[in-house]
């Protein structure tokens, strides 16, 4: 274990913490070994834990703590059956089974979507982290549903500033704990770093760690007091923020081990039912949707009985 601080230099202010680690520090191979670091809770900015989008500023102190190197092995394609919705050229719009990981994380770099997507195409877009080949936006791993592959750089960058100007309409359903009051309603309240747990967000109103983030919701079907089906139409996509906005409003979405209890439902029951978006390279507007999966569909039938209905 070894240890360095940095000073930050005029040059070098301004830039996000990942992009200021990945050129200035030789351990940090890539901008995704950085993230990495980071998110192990190696890298202090001012005796403060910070994300990777921070920007720094002159005279800051940057922390390091380095473990000895892990060793990265490289991407292998693998054989891996896809459903996939929609192709051309330039993108791949895919049905996202529960339980697979969208891109290779530590201590697994294969079975995810980015094997498939390497053995099943010819080329993918590079504009991302060297992991990452062809991810836009992701889901989380227990999170079922449609979402967006690039295979050119050009197709890559036109979507990503769709997602990043809340151009992309996105539609989730999602079963959670307990009757929720209104119809319908608006959550927007920031999302940062969890304090204790660095693999977990949490509501921040701190203007230095949290990033904006609102969800609009509409109540779909009321099970009395047990639970909830409710469509969730994020604005904004920071990780977590579904699961974090319902559990902050006191209805956190059923079998989610992170926010709520995995042990009420077989699986994280949050499902991406549809996307509309414009194409990045034909341009015109796109929307697919998917059915709910069997286990939610059966969720439904045994709250049901249970209500007596």
């Amino acid at each position: 274990m070894s240890e360095r601080t940095l000073i930050v230099e005029h040059d070098q202010a301004g830039i996000r913490l990942d992009v200021f680690l990945a050129k200035h520090v030789e351990e940090c191979v890539s901008r995704s070994a950085a993230r990495r670091m980071i998110d192990d809770g190696a890298v202090t900015v001012n005796e403060q834990q910070v994300s990777a989008h921070h920007k720094i500023h002159q005279g800051d102190q940057v922390y390091i703590r380095f473990s000895p190197p892990a060793e990265e092995k490289p991407l292998v394609p693998e054989k891996i059956s896809l459903d996939i919705l929609y192709e051309d050229a330039d993108i791949l719009v895919i049905n996202k089974p529960v339980g697979m990981l969208v891109h290779p994380v530590r201590g697994q770099n294969s079975g995810t979507l980015v094997n498939a997507l390497l053995y099943h195409c010819s080329r993918l877009s590079v504009s991302n982290e060297d992991d990452r080949p062809g991810i836009v936006h992701r889901l989380d791993r227990e999170t079922s549903g449609v979402m967006i592959a690039a295979k050119t750089d050009q197709a890559h960058v036109h979507l990503a500033r769709q997602f990043e100007k809340h151009k992309v309409t996105k539609k989730y359903i999602a079963l959670v704990k307990g009757s929720v009051e209104l119809d319908e309603g608006h959550i927007d309240v920031p999302i940062g770093k969890h304090a204790v747990h660095f693999d977990k967000k949490a509501v921040c109103y701190d203007p230095e760690q949290g990033r904006s983030a609102s969800t609009f919701y509409k109540v779909i079907r009321r099970f009395e007091k047990t639970a909830t089906m409710v469509a969730l139409f994020p604005k904004t996509g920071r990780t977590h923020q579904l699961r974090v906005h319902m559990k902050h409003i006191g209805h956190p979405i059923l079998g989610d081990e992170k926010y709520g209890n995995a042990q009420n439902f077989p699986r994280l029951a949050l499902h991406a039912q549809s996307i509309r978006f414009r194409h990045p390279v034909k341009y015109y507007f796109l929307e697919f949707s998917v059915p709910l999966p069997e286990e939610i569909l059966r969720a439904e039938d045994v709250l049901a009985e249970r209500l007596g209905r």
